[in-house]
């Protein structure tokens, strides 16, 4: 499963790598990262749509992770990717603007990644 991971925080990165390390090691998982909406749509258009599964921040500089979720749902439909919005906030509005733009999932920071993982095998 190819996996693009949307945040402006770097250090994302490096807890992805480590969280998931036996399944990237068992080639069950791979990711792809991009630090702002803008890059994702240059990583999705550069992958030909190979991402499953993309999971963004909603907070960024520049395109928010709510207008990167709008443009992914409106121009990459085959295949339909899976969105999980991810924030620091678990507040209603962001849940429910995320939701009425199509999100899939939403999850809360700091990421619970045993749950998180259960996602993705459902997700398979």
């Amino acid at each position: 499963m190819k996996i693009l991971v949307v945040d402006d925080e770097k250090d994302v990165k490096d807890l992805f790598l480590q969280r998931f390390r036996k399944e990237i090691r068992n080639e069950e998982i791979s990711f792809v990262f991009a630090f702002s909406g803008e890059e994702a749509l240059e990583v999705l258009d550069s992958m030909e749509q190979e991402a499953i599964l993309i999971l963004s921040d909603i907070n960024m500089p520049g395109m928010s992770g709510l207008e990167l979720l709008e443009k992914i749902k409106k121009d990459y439909v085959k295949p339909p990717p899976v969105v999980m919005m991810i924030t620091a906030y678990g507040d209603d509005e962001n849940f429910n603007t995320a939701k009425r733009l199509g999100a899939d999932d939403f999850l809360t920071k700091p990421v619970d990644f045993k749950m998180l993982k259960e996602k993705l095998i459902n997700t398979k």
